[in-house]
């Protein structure tokens, strides 16, 4: 599912800067320190852009790593994919995580298209070399008790991690952290790393992990502790964002959020210390499903968007 996909999923059933120009390697930031990479994802800032504009994009204002658009990369020719991967070391870009195209919340019939399709994504995504696939826990439902739901999600979940661990990719969950979306309906579901951790258990593929967001996490009520004690290979992909000044952890709403370190109310240093320390390697994008941002267009949001992550990125030492 899109981050736009997401956010009208949401809508419907939640019912409730610094400039900076020049060349992509003058952006890039330095460190010997930590291996994490500096994602663009476009439709996270209201960017439309096919997967070729998107390194371009990437490039140009100093990212490090792309989003992988599933879809597209399983329509390539191996001709195509040979050049894409030429295209994209060219830039110096390499791939970040997809999204899971599977819609595993609805009916059987939604959850059996999305598995119909799978099988060619994956492997178009082992053919450019993506290993990271990730997805998110509506952390509330309308009609299934908290065992109910549980039980539906371990073996619809455990359907498509086990037919991606063939292809060697990794299953990233997310948890939703806002009370406001937890308490939306009439069975409260997962919303903690915590909860999380049993549904992995469950699953049982050993392919599955973590998409750590700074929004869920402070959302929960979760430290640095509770990341630390993750290991590397649990951390699938990383969202980062800040919370909206003056709007309270109990108040806030998953749909409203900022760019990172934009209000300061979360504690990036924190949080992205103690990833660094597991040693994360994968993504890091930011996703602040931002009206302001949005109306920026293409430059506007690029220029905000890596500003922001370059600012959270200092923060490591």
């Amino acid at each position: 599912m899109t981050e736009i996909a997401r956010r009208e999923f949401i809508s419907k059933t939640a019912a409730g800067v610094v400039v900076l120009a020049g060349a992509g390697s003058a952006l890039r930031i330095a460190s010997s320190a930590r291996k994490m990479t500096i994602c663009f994802s476009g439709g996270a800032i209201g960017i439309s852009a096919n997967q070729r504009e998107c390194v371009e994009l990437a490039a140009q204002y100093g990212f490090e790593s792309v989003e992988a658009h599933g879809s597209y990369l399983a329509g390539l020719t191996d001709e195509q994919m040979t050049e894409l991967k030429s295209f994209m070391a060219s830039k110096r870009i390499v791939f970040g995580a997809a999204s899971l195209p599977v819609e595993f919340r609805r009916d059987d019939g939604a959850f059996a298209t999305g598995m119909k399709a799978l099988p060619s994504i994956a492997a178009g995504l082992k053919r450019a070399g993506v290993t990271r696939i990730t997805t998110w826990i509506m952390p509330c439902h309308d009609t299934l008790t908290y065992m109910a739901n549980f039980k539906l999600h371990a073996v619809r979940l455990r359907e498509a991690a086990s037919l991606l661990k063939d292809q060697g990719i990794r299953l990233g969950l997310e948890y939703v952290g806002p009370r406001t979306l937890l308490i939306s309906k009439r069975y409260p579901f997962q919303h903690t790393m915590a909860e999380e951790k049993d549904l992995i258990a469950e699953i049982g593929t050993g392919n599955v992990g973590f998409v750590l967001d700074t929004y869920h996490w402070w959302t929960a009520g979760e430290t640095e502790g509770d990341i630390l004690s993750l290991k590397k290979e649990d951390v699938v992909s990383v969202d980062m964002n800040d919370g909206v000044a003056g709007v309270s952890r109990e108040e806030s709403v998953d749909g409203r959020r900022e760019l990172p370190c934009k209000t300061g109310v979360i504690d990036a240093a924190k949080f992205l210390n103690a990833l660094n320390r597991l040693g994360y390697d994968g993504p890091v994008r930011a996703e602040p499903f931002n009206k302001e941002v949005n109306a920026l267009g293409k430059d506007g949001a690029c220029t905000a968007t890596i500003a922001a992550l370059r600012k959270a990125f200092a923060l490591i030492g």
